[in-house]
């Protein structure tokens, strides 16, 4: 499983976090921030105990599309007025450092992501206690029932809506994603004779029900958080590889 915790006396709160950049279409281009979100989350109880977002303006503005494909996408008047990366650094820092992360393919692109922005304004980088990257722990527990494993997939699997591809919104649908999860996988295993893989007979009315609003979904934008058909896993260790590919 995709899980490292070393917390303090077992109790290190969890802290799930999201970023939202820019995706380079040239080569030598970087990515640049322009949202963060996270929540903070105790384990025990699996709480929201704090949360905290921000519009993060890049140095170079003309990286943000002027109009975004999505609902609620980040266009680049919305990120005019916002602060630089180094006016929420001590924030962001203090949110992450010392917990336990959490997110989807955050090994893969976020962890990658925070580290360059801190190195780009000659801070300190925060250090995680431990990592739970979602992308694994669903894949291995639970990918063949959900289809590929794109946060939106799973939502719509699970009959929680649409992805809106903002930070904090991301988040705390990847929270309820865990815990849905986490329910099937004890319920399967309280009655494994009965219920293991009977999920194929429920599946398409699950996914039927979160379209039932009547709307059609908004236009999917190209998203380097977007995981590859097929990844293999390590150990959870904290920037252990740079894989420069959402």
């Amino acid at each position: 499983m995709e899980v490292s915790y070393v917390g303090k006396e077992g109790t290190s709160e969890i802290v799930f976090f999201d970023l939202e950049t820019t995706v380079p279409n040239k080569g030598g281009q970087r990515f640049w921030v322009k949202e963060f979100g996270a929540i903070v989350v105790c384990p025990r109880k699996l709480v929201e105990l704090e949360s905290y977002s921000t519009l993060i303006r890049p140095k170079d503005l003309s990286v943000i599309s002027l109009r975004s494909s999505r609902c609620d996408g980040i266009t680049r008047e919305s990120v005019a007025n916002a602060p630089v990366f180094e006016e929420v650094a001590d924030k962001i820092f203090s949110i992450l450092n010392g917990r336990v992360w959490a997110g989807h393919n955050i090994q893969r692109f976020d962890c990658v992501r925070i580290r360059e922005a801190f190195a780009e304004i000659g801070m300190p980088v925060p250090v995680p206690v431990g990592i739970i990257d979602s992308l694994g722990v669903l894949t291995n527990k639970f990918g063949r029932r959900a289809g590929n494993m794109k946060m939106a997939t799973l939502a719509a699997y699970f009959g929680l809506g649409q992805q809106k591809h903002r930070s904090l919104d991301d988040v705390r649908m990847n929270l309820e994603v865990l815990k849905h999860c986490a329910t099937v996988l004890f319920l399967e295993s309280s009655l494994p004779s009965t219920l293991h893989g009977k999920w194929q007979g429920c599946s398409s009315s699950v996914m039927t029900r979160s379209r039932t609003n009547g709307k059609l979904p908004c236009r999917e934008e190209t998203s380097g958080k977007s995981p590859p058909t097929a990844i293999g896993y390590q150990r959870a260790v904290p920037y252990a590889r740079e894989i420069w590919e959402r």
